[in-house]
């Protein structure tokens, strides 16, 4: 294979195994955090990969582009902050498919679109940060219970992070399972792939709790960002029609317990960068050969999550945390930049972790935000028109 040939496929394959490595953690943890079973997660992470692969390879080839689809990351992080909902596991899934139909919904209706827009940035920015921090905490709460285990972890990442930053995950997550199969007693796992369908349920709490904030932190957290990661290289693919793709794909894996999946971000500039290849035009192969090795790769969904199960909780939270720093700092500028007394309301709300009337944080962080957004707006306006009145 000729080396001009063979470039953007490596690009694809390592654009695969760093989305994959670098937060298949935070979704195991995020789907069982909502009541999946350890079987039902599996399906979930296998359901994720073939979306996402399937998703990849069908934009990819239409469009000739380096479209590259990725699993909602802050979407399974939100899961994880939520908990459990009334109606359980069945409830979550119900929720993942009305996130899905809600981004084809999008795609279908660009008004949708431009009202999610209107949200201001630094409340979007300050609900995400709320929902991270908890688990960006992750790695030192590891240290104190299992440091034997977290520091080289912490280390191997903060070198990695240093010297060679797109490897720095995937190289903390090497670590860890290394530790855990030391100190693990046996390794058992599902060599055939999980499929465990689930119905959908459909309670109010999952409907405002996980649907609406998992659709909203989609958009505003990847599908958006990867739109622009795309146009800053020189493509511009029809939003409309990678919303109906990506929408499609989270409403079909739903019912395999997969939360959501979008347009990737920070991944996607190894496919579309210059990198993956000198002519911008060859550059949709790197995103094809990313979405067969996404579906590769989730045919060893049993193998991860016996790992997770061998791993002390913490040890795999820490690992997760590592992955969102980045993250956790992107969405803190961008919610504090600007001083915006909002934003603080919407940080504490949604790090609180408090629910009420079975609703997680992350809706009450959003709404007090906004309630306070518009109130102080509302005060500078009736300012500005008892001045304009006096004059």
């Amino acid at each position: 294979m000729e080396r001009t040939t063979l470039r953007p496929v490596i690009a694809g394959i390592v654009t695969a195994v760093v989305g994959f490595a670098s937060s298949f953690t935070i979704v195991l943890a995020g789907l069982r955090a909502v009541g999946a079973d350890s079987r039902q997660a599996a399906s979930g992470l296998l359901a994720l990969c073939v979306a996402v692969g399937v998703t990849t390879i069908v934009l990819s080839v239409r469009h000739r582009m380096p479209i590259t689809a990725a699993w909602s990351t802050p979407g399974a992080a939100l899961l994880l902050s939520t908990g459990p909902v009334d109606g359980g596991y069945s409830a979550a899934v119900g929720a993942f498919l009305v996130c899905g139909l809600a981004i084809m919904a999008t795609g279908l209706f660009p008004a949708l679109g431009r009202l999610i827009a209107r949200i201001p940035q630094p409340i979007a920015g300050a609900m995400l940060a709320g929902i991270l921090l908890k688990l960006c905490l992750a790695p030192v709460a590891a240290v104190a219970q299992v440091p034997l285990m977290a520091i080289p972890v912490i280390v191997i990442w903060a070198l990695l992070y240093r010297f060679a930053r797109m490897w720095a995950v995937p190289g903390a997550l090497a670590a860890a399972v290394v530790a855990i199969v030391v100190t693990a007693p046996s390794l058992t796992f599902d060599a055939v792939p999980v499929v465990a369908p689930a119905v959908p349920a459909f309670t109010g709490s999952a409907m405002v709790g996980i649907a609406l904030p998992l659709f909203l932190v989609t958009m505003a957290s990847q599908n958006v960002p990867g739109m622009a990661v795309l146009s800053g290289y020189g493509f511009r693919p029809p939003f409309g029609q990678v919303l109906l793709a990506t929408g499609a794909g989270t409403a079909a894996g739903a019912f395999l317990g997969g939360h959501a999946i979008n347009l990737a971000a920070i991944s996607a500039a190894l496919a579309a960068g210059p990198d993956a290849h000198e002519d911008p035009a060859r550059r949709w192969v790197a995103s094809l050969t990313s979405g067969i090795s996404m579906v590769v790769l989730g045919l060893g969904s049993g193998l991860a999550v016996a790992l997770v199960l061998l791993a002390p909780p913490v040890l795999i939270e820490a690992v997760a945390g590592l992955a969102l720093l980045g993250a956790l700092a992107a969405s803190i500028a961008a919610a504090f930049r600007a001083g915006v007394e909002s934003a603080a309301v919407t940080f504490v709300v949604t790090a609180s972790g408090v629910s009420f009337f079975g609703v997680g944080p992350a809706f009450w962080g959003l709404l007090a935000g906004g309630a306070f957004h518009l109130l102080m707006n509302y005060k500078d306006s009736f300012r500005s028109t008892r001045v304009t009145e006096s004059a």
